[in-house]
């Protein structure tokens, strides 16, 4: 462990004010940040403890009728709380997903916006990486590269990001608030993370002196016709290899409004809004979820060991469509896919 020093600000202000200093960065539950520290992969000189900053651990109901949820608030709270199981469900199934038990009552809604994306070579700082010294390449486009990611892809870095709660936030068309020295601001889920490229050293579109104060979830409209449905290594505590976010508005057999974000497959959330348009006013069938996840993957490319990413993903895609479809969510504890 380096050496760094240690502020515990209490209000907004303040806590923008610490992170400032050069070499600073945020810690909320620790979940993401200590396992870094610990591999010498971040290297802070300052820790800005923002745990006991007032109001960010709050659920409230917004004018408009959706939620606004604190960034201090825990993926356990925010899993359990009933306006969110009842209008929200999508959300609640894709957090109690993820992780264990004991990481959901520390992990917090901030902090999993803010988790560095998931490679072998990233947390190994014996072997070069261009997310930890831009220019120094990419093993993992020829090394052991099952885990990683299919779409969206640089030759900088094919690493993937890891949340499951933001591949539902995407879904849901949430809106990250953020607060600095020039003020706050609003930015849509699908603009928050970004794609590799030529810099793939950042991973968010939040600037290095901002905070996360809120995220705001709109007017629900999915709480029937959903699913979040993970495939991984084993049922418990392991990170997606494919993961379908889908919220449906149906009528009659026919699709009124449909969602969909992927998880495992992309350096941030993947949202194509032209294949959620092939389903408006078609019928819920097979055939139609066969162009959706066509277009969905469209581009998509292998890097030898992930090369079976892509028909997961497509088997996925259909499989969740038709949860959703019918009403039947992928239940979090199954243990076969429904």
């Amino acid at each position: 462990m380096i050496r760094f020093s240690y502020a515990r600000p209490e209000g907004v202000d303040q806590a923008v004010q610490a992170i400032g200093a050069e070499g600073a960065k945020f810690i909320a539950g620790g979940t993401n940040l200590v396992d870094l520290l610990k591999y010498n992969v971040e290297t802070p000189t300052a820790l800005v403890d923002v745990a006991r900053v007032a109001g960010l651990d709050r659920i409230e109901e917004t004018p408009e009728g959706g939620l606004r949820i604190g960034a201090m608030v825990t993926n356990s709270t925010l899993a359990h709380d009933e306006r969110v199981e009842r209008d929200y469900p999508l959300l609640s199934r894709a957090i109690l997903s993820g992780a264990s038990p004991q990481l959901r009552n520390a992990a917090t809604t901030g902090g999993n916006l803010l988790q560095r994306t998931r490679c072998y070579y990233f947390y190994d700082t014996a072997t070069a990486c261009n997310k930890r010294e831009p220019g120094s390449g990419c093993p993992a486009k020829s090394g052991v590269n099952r885990i990683h990611a299919i779409l969206g892809t640089s030759d900088s870095c094919i690493a993937t990001h890891p949340s499951d709660m933001c591949v539902a936030l995407a879904a849901l068309e949430a809106v990250v608030h953020v607060s600095g020295p020039r003020g706050a601001r609003a930015i849509p889920m699908g603009e928050f993370h970004r794609l590799p490229g030529d810099t793939p050293e950042i991973d968010t579109t939040l600037a290095r002196d901002e905070i996360v104060t809120a995220v705001e979830l709109p007017k629900p409209r999915f709480a029937t016709h959903y699913t979040y449905l993970k495939l991984r290594d084993r049922l418990s505590y392991a990170f997606a290899l494919v993961s379908v976010a889908v919220g449906l508005e149906v009528e009659g057999g026919t699709v009124k409004t449909a969602r969909i974000a992927l998880g495992g497959v992309a350096h941030k959330p993947w949202r194509v809004p032209e294949a959620e348009a092939l389903l408006q006013g078609q019928p819920a069938g097979r055939d139609t979820f066969d162009a959706v996840a066509t277009r969905l993957l469209q581009g998509a490319q292998g890097f030898g060991e992930n090369d079976f990413k892509i028909e997961l993903a497509r088997r996925a895609i259909r499989r969740a469509l038709s949860q959703a479809a019918a009403g039947t969510p992928q239940g979090v504890a199954d243990k076969r896919i429904a």
